[in-house]
């Protein structure tokens, strides 16, 4: 029966963290997407998992940092978490695969000699391609740096006011306080006053004889 009772609560923990992982494992896996997309050609892999390590911190709630790696090891391959790359479209040659042919006599051609031959346009090359996926790469990191410092800077505003709040009520604390210390000393004083003026002239009295 005990053995059946600690399985069971074995299981339901087991389950409780299998959801704490389960959503981290997915954010962790939407922010390396997004760093892939954005990774450009000659940078290495530690570049790439900084770059993603900053989308999962500044994404939602929860955890700054990923420190889960070895269980994404284990769920990368997942259906769920597989990813997927989505790059641009390779281009094998710099020139058209097809030319319109252009003949020699006019009576081949349905169009006059004087007309001028319209030439299909040239395919943009690899070099071309990449300059363009890099320049694109910069814009998007410039861009989520830019909204990161802005969230940061939005961030540290609200804890400044809060600061300044929280130091004003405590001030406002501290007087009130102070006020009623006050006041039960006068009230003491007080209470005190009319002994002291039935003692005054006892002693009097007594230093007079």
């Amino acid at each position: 029966m005990e053995d059946a009772i600690g399985s069971t609560r074995t299981e339901m923990t087991l389950s409780s963290r299998w959801k704490i992982l389960n959503k981290e494992l997915a954010k962790w896996r939407n922010a390396l997407a997004k760093a892939m997309d954005n990774h450009r050609s000659g940078e290495n892999l530690s570049s790439e998992i900084m770059q993603a390590q900053m989308w999962f911190g500044a994404t939602g709630q929860g955890k700054k940092s990923f420190n889960h790696t070895h269980c994404w090891e284990v769920v990368k391959t997942c259906k769920r978490f597989q990813i997927i790359p989505t790059g641009p479209t390779v281009v094998l040659n710099e020139t058209p695969l097809h030319e319109t042919p252009v003949s020699d006599s006019p009576m081949d051609s349905p169009m006059s000699q004087d007309s001028p031959i319209e030439k299909e346009p040239r395919p943009i090359g690899r070099k071309a391609a990449k300059a363009k996926r890099g320049s694109n790469s910069s814009k998007n990191a410039s861009k989520f740096l830019e909204e990161l410092s802005k969230h940061q800077a939005m961030r540290i505003e609200m804890d400044l006011k809060q600061q300044e709040h929280d130091m004003a009520i405590q001030l406002e604390y501290a007087k009130e306080r102070e006020y009623v210390h006050e006041q039960n000393i006068e009230k003491k004083d007080r209470e005190t006053m009319p002994w002291i003026q039935a003692i005054c002239p006892l002693k009097q009295n007594n230093f007079g004889s």
